[in-house]
């Protein structure tokens, strides 16, 4: 048995080669994930024969070092796979894989259970073994390994949709096949028959548990987020323990499925962390797992390709056979999902259509790798199990996977160019071309000044020029101009160029604390939101997506209801406030974002798209400032603290900037430096909490504010404000409906709103009352009445009303009044 240093030097000896491997991989232009493979499985065929064979005292011990490595199927499946699962799902684009969810889940689900069964049948058929043992070996190559997969589809470079098909596929089809290999391995074990029930039974509790657990786990770490202040060791030691705790516990504790548990996590803190986290803290975080992966991918495959040799003992022409009708069974299962089932699904609208050339790369890029592997290693290492199920097994896997990475893996690039998907569509070469132009001309003038600044001679200037000249030459003479883009797709690339802009700059006075983590929050989900609607309706999209933005959400209306119903107001306030945060922010950035449409795309799209552009964002700053100014009309005091408040911390962000640059030209030691931080920190502390908003809705202010209450003497003023309920109404609510039943009057005590009465529009403002007609006259309402910004409103129900009139005489005479006069107008206009 190896000793610990014996292991750590083997695992390190692995990594230098690892390393070396890399500018190979790259020479030749094959895969990373093949040429490890290939190279472990001859570092594993060498050991074997030194072993057998050598009469070498200290090779032979190398040899038997290396085959020796304690590294079980159990070690490849909670050591490795946890970290190549939550990195893979922590790069994913949750929003743009939802887009492809049926295609995804129809490869990642069906083709995994049409593969078991294909491939079983098949088998089965072929050979001697059981059913349930040829059906365990479809379960067991039915995996596509996500570090084969993502990153050989990265690495090559293929088309985002197909990299994002695969990726999905990858990363969620492990939980199936493992779900059907535990049934299919117990009833191995027991000799019970297949049952369809238990199976499916097990599969949903598994997939659902899983799920469950990784998105509770997720969420509770993604809150403890905010708590670490931006420690980016703390955020790191967090992320990497999230993963294993999830998997050990789903798998031995909760009996579900920890594939699932990890991968929804990664989806789930990658979704929800790039936003809570600072933008250089989300960097270092993403870098750090990339290199983990890197590092767990590499040994998983060359460790893995090492024990494949004695995997294949007593390989035969049968067992050549036998992993050949594999093969065709695995092909075939998945072209049935492919061109079968998926057409069908887009035929019924559950999915977008996948092209042709889309489906051959993906029947043909199903690679297996280390977890297949793993799986025939845990049925070999399994003493239940007889010697010759095991040798079956063993081999005919195994053998699918050299297939399917020394001939699938090498195969994949020449079919991408094959198919032709590699290739950049017209708007994206004329696009490619413009920014070549301008970066070069960028360039150009800049080596031009450095060299007169430098005063080098004017030939090797010119010499050094001269590639770029030419490249610009050549760039102007194939022909492909921007003026060849339609100018409505070039508007749809400006728009959705202005959102992806629009992300960053919320995201930097995120990271600033500029703005609360909520508000960025919302304002970061919202452009997501956007961004689809951009990609699928173009400028339409965008502009209905910008004005749902500034409409009243169903958070928002159920705090009013709260308000309306049962005189609850703290929700309405807390809503309100965060209206004001969020279109003072969204002004702010508008500004930018014409900034940069005047500036940046105006060189990469032209003069005219960004005047359109540019056109687009004032409408929408147009509509913006309206409606900030309607909340500042109400409440001008806490627009005024708002406004203190986010230059408060707009200072606060310049003043540590200030500091940081300091300390990096060493003009401040670090204990000034620590001192200054300190004290910043507090300040800042302090700005990050936001100042309560007061709706204004005190009974007594408002009947004291009301004329024709003010003029009552006050006992009569608190027998009235007894009677009377305030009310907030915000802009564009129906406060009257024409033709209903009228059960309450209105008294405007601030605001204004808009009565569509018979004879035209008419404007309703302080000191005025309506709805009090239909009490009256004891007729339905005859007009509808809408706010035209927020108004206070104090309301009187019906009884109340009457009780009002009964006690009151003056108040009456001055209601029948208005009210007959109002009812004459009506008939005279009816008339």
């Amino acid at each position: 048995m190896l000793t610990l240093a014996d292991t750590i030097l083997i695992i390190a000896g692995l990594l230098v080669v690892v390393s070396l491997l890399q500018p190979l991989a790259r020479r030749f232009g094959l895969p990373n994930a093949v040429v490890l493979a290939f190279v472990g499985v001859l570092i594993g065929f060498a050991a074997t024969t030194l072993v057998q064979f050598g009469r070498t005292p200290g090779l032979d011990t190398m040899a038997e070092m290396v085959l020796g490595v304690p590294i079980t199927s159990a070690g490849f499946i909670h050591i490795f796979l946890p970290v190549l699962l939550f990195q893979a799902a922590l790069d994913v684009d949750v929003r743009r894989m939802m887009d492809d969810a049926a295609p995804i889940f129809a490869l990642a689900v069906l083709a995994v259970v049409v593969s078991t069964g294909v491939i079983g049948v098949s088998l089965w058929w072929a050979s001697d073994v059981s059913i349930v043992a040829c059906l365990l070996v479809g379960a067991i190559v039915a995996t596509t390994d996500p570090a084969a997969v993502v990153a050989i589809f990265r690495e090559l470079g293929a088309p985002s949709r197909l990299t994002r098909l695969v990726e999905g596929e990858s990363l969620l089809n492990d939980a199936t096949a493992i779900v059907l290999y535990t049934v299919l391995l117990a009833m191995l074990l027991t000799g019970a028959e297949p049952s369809l029930t238990d199976a499916t039974r097990m599969f949903l509790v598994s997939l659902l548990g899983g799920a469950a657990a990784g998105f509770v786990g997720a969420r509770l770490a993604t809150a403890v987020l905010p708590y670490m202040r931006g420690s980016q060791a703390a955020e790191l030691t967090l992320s990497l323990g999230v993963p294993y705790l999830l998997f050990i516990v789903c798998e031995r504790y909760l009996e579900v499925s920890g594939v699932v548990a990890v991968v929804v996590a990664g989806l789930v803190v990658g979704a929800v962390a790039r936003n809570r986290m600072a933008p250089a803290s989300w960097a270092f975080l993403s870098r750090v797992w990339e290199q983990l992966a890197f590092l767990a991918g590499s040994l998983v495959f060359i460790l893995a390709a090492i024990v494949v040799p004695h995997l294949l003992v007593g390989f035969d022409l049968v067992d050549v056979m036998l992993v050949a009708v594999v093969v065709v069974a695995a092909l075939a299962a998945r072209a049935i999902v492919l061109f079968a089932v998926m057409p069908a699904m887009a035929v019924v609208r559950l999915g977008e259509h996948i092209s042709g050339p889309y489906k051959f790369v993906i029947l043909w890029g199903g690679l297996r790798g280390a977890v297949t592997l793993a799986l025939a290693m845990s049925i070999t290492e399994n003493s239940l199990i007889s010697p010759e199920i095991q040798r079956f097994v063993a081999i005919v896997a195994t053998g699918f996977v050299l297939f399917s990475l020394l001939v699938g893996g090498t195969t994949l690039r020449p079919l991408i160019r094959l198919m032709r998907i590699d290739r950049l569509s017209p708007i994206d070469q004329a696009m490619r071309a413009q920014i070549l132009s301008l970066s070069l001309d960028s360039v150009r003038e800049t080596v031009e000044e450095t060299a007169k600044r430098y005063k080098i001679d004017p030939k090797p200037a010119r010499d050094a020029l001269r590639p770029y000249r030419r490249h610009v030459e050549d760039l102007a003479g194939t022909g492909i101009a921007l003026e060849t883009i339609p100018d409505r797709d070039r508007i749809t690339i400006g728009l959705i160029a202005l959102v992806n802009r629009e992300r960053e700059v919320i995201a930097e006075h995120g990271a600033g604390r500029a703005i609360s983590l909520a508000i960025m929050e919302r304002l970061l989900a919202n452009t997501e939101r956007m961004a689809d609607a951009t990609r699928s309706d173009g400028r339409l999209g965008y502009t209905h997506s910008a004005q749902a933005r500034l409409g009243f959400g169903r958070r928002f209306r159920f705090a009013h209801l709260l308000h309306r119903r049962f005189m609850i107001e703290g929700p309405l306030e807390h809503c309100i406030a965060d209206r004001f945060e969020v279109l003072m922010v969204t002004r702010i950035v508008l500004e930018e974002l014409d900034r940069f449409a005047r500036s940046k795309l105006k060189r990469v799209l032209g003069v005219r798209v960004a005047d359109l552009l540019s056109e687009i964002l004032a409408q929408r700053m147009e509509a913006a400032v309206s409606a900030l100014d309607a909340l500042r009309l109400q409440y001008p005091e806490y627009a005024q603290t708002i406004e203190q408040r986010f230059l408060g911390q707009l200072a606060v962000r310049l003043e540590s900037a200030e500091y940081n640059a300091l300390r990096e030209e060493a003009l401040i030691g670090p204990e000034l430096y620590g001192d200054l931080k300190r004290e910043l920190q507090a300040v800042h502390a302090a700005l990050e909490r936001r100042p309560r908003l007061d709706l204004g809705l005190d009974t007594a202010t408002l009947v004291n504010k009301f004329p024709m209450f003010s003029a009552l003497e006050e006992k009569e003023r608190r027998e009235i404000r007894l009677l009377l309920r305030p009310r907030l109404a915000v802009p564009g609510e129906r406060l009257i409906s024409k033709g209903e039943r009228g059960t309450s009057a209105y008294f405007i005590s601030s605001g204004a709103v808009e009565v569509a009465a018979p004879q035209g529009k008419i404007r309703l403002g302080r000191g005025d009352f309506f709805g009090e007609m239909a009490l009256i006259m004891n007729q339905p309402r005859q007009a509808d009445v809408v706010a035209l910004g927020y108004c206070q409103l104090l309301v009187l129900e019906e009884s109340a009303f009457r009780r009002l009139l009964d006690t009151n005489p003056a108040i009456k005479a001055h209601m029948d009044t208005v009210a007959h006069a109002r009812q004459r107008m009506n008939v005279a206009n009816g008339a």
